[in-house]
């Protein structure tokens, strides 16, 4: 059976631009959004990632029409004729955001069925917060045979006070589609504070919603009985693609400039940077880094937004594996989510993880070595590595990287990297 590998020969000095695409965990969101409206939306500025066809399949699955356009970056999506609010296990297993579905179903429909979700596997994520959430606005849920099963009762969604025990992403979303439908004031306490969040808010604003404090942690929803379709909404533009970029200017040279992207939204990794002993430089939409020398050790701790985020967690534990000293990386999010120090370690690193805490020792080197991502954040990390690495980097697992990166191969090498993708 063949499969593909993304193989990096290291030492090559990387400099140039890197155009950023809309972001993955912001387009998803946006395109379960439209299930809410009974006609045409368009969005734009969409990666072409295997991620976004998937929420295409369960789009389509559903009963809407959608048609993607890799050329412009955009897709179409027509909901008006949705009727099926049940979404299939072989469809969820793929990806935990299908899960974000459920919001507008019940809110549209009144009603819906899916599978529990899968996904990377990268610790437990229990949708505990969404269901409690969703069952304060009126839906009540069964669970048979592995599927979830959403009810809303005869008044229908009803407006209310709700108050997160973490700052769930994924709840927010949820909560905030289901809202937009409900009688009422929803007022959402701990909220995600992501700005994927607000752009998923804007967007609904767009579509009719009456949403405010987004960006916050206390999120206001005014409920609306119609939304109307919008033509040419454009993704906001992914922080964790710049920031996978940057680290690998910083680790190969640069000066390397990631375009497309807002420097606020990435402000705590760019102090980590700095800490590194990289420079940066920022205009409104592009961010340049370079770098000169050793680099400093920097300890890490992932937090929810506006803390280290966790999807770049891997990415900058490369910086510390080379840096002179050593260094902590607590992670607080995903408890599963050290499972690439194994694979760092085989190409020469020196980590040690116990429990949510990653000990490492920089070496003065990496080695190129056949290693395999465990899962997307991990496989960008691992190129990140064969950048810098004495000789060949063979990364296999590449379907994992698919899911977040377009043209991680091409854009490299445009700057520099020597780089390939082949068969094997």
């Amino acid at each position: 059976m063949s499969t593909e590998c993304i193989i990096v020969q290291g030492g090559k000095r990387l400099s140039g631009v890197v155009p950023i695409g809309g972001a993955k965990n912001s387009v998803l969101k946006l395109m379960a959004a439209s299930l809410l409206v009974p006609g045409v939306t368009t969005i734009t500025n969409v990666p072409c990632i295997s991620d976004v066809l998937t929420l295409q399949s369960v789009l389509e699955h559903l009963g809407a029409e959608v048609v993607m356009d890799s050329n412009a970056h955009s897709v179409t999506i027509d909901a008006g004729k949705v009727k099926d609010t049940a979404v299939p296990y072989d469809l969820v297993a793929q990806m935990r955001a299908t899960i974000t579905v459920l919001g507008p179903l019940v809110g549209r429909f009144g009603k819906a069925s899916i599978a529990m979700p899968g996904g990377c596997d990268i610790g437990a994520r229990g949708i505990d917060m969404h269901l409690r959430g969703l069952e304060k606005l009126g839906v009540s849920f069964k669970t048979l045979h592995g599927d979830i099963h959403a009810h809303v009762g005869p008044k229908g969604l009803v407006g209310a006070q709700i108050e997160l025990a973490f700052a769930s992403v994924g709840a927010t979303e949820n909560l905030i589609l289901a809202a937009t439908c409900a009688k009422g004031t929803t007022v959402i306490k701990n909220a995600a504070r992501e700005p994927e969040i607000a752009d998923l808010a804007d967007f609904l604003v767009c579509l009719g919603a009456r949403i405010s404090g987004q960006g916050t942690s206390v999120i206001v929803i005014e409920g609306v009985d119609r939304f109307d379709p919008v033509k040419g909404y454009a993704t906001v533009g992914d922080r964790i693609e710049a920031g996978t970029f940057l680290v690998a200017g910083a680790l190969a040279g640069g000066p390397l400039t990631v375009e497309g992207v807002r420097p606020e939204h990435l402000a705590t990794a760019l102090m980590k940077l700095e800490a590194c002993g990289a420079e940066i430089a920022t205009t409104p939409t592009t961010i340049t880094v370079s770098h000169r020398g050793s680099f400093a050790p920097v300890d890490i701790q992932t937090l929810p937004y506006p803390g280290f985020p966790t999807d770049l967690q891997a990415q900058f534990m490369v910086l510390d594996a080379v840096a002179s000293g050593s260094s902590t990386v607590t992670e607080n999010i995903f408890e599963s989510r050290f499972k690439v120090a194994d694979e760092y370690n085989r190409m020469g690193a020196r980590v040690r993880v116990e429990g949510h805490h990653a000990y490492i020792e920089g070496v003065e080197e990496l080695s190129g070595a056949p290693v395999q991502a465990p899962d997307l954040r991990a496989g960008a990390g691992l190129v990140l590595a064969g950048l810098i690495a004495d000789g060949t980097t063979r990364v296999s697992g590449v379907e994992f990287v698919d899911r977040g990166y377009e043209g991680i191969v091409e854009k490299l090498a445009t700057v520099g990297a020597q780089i390939t993708r082949e068969t094997v």
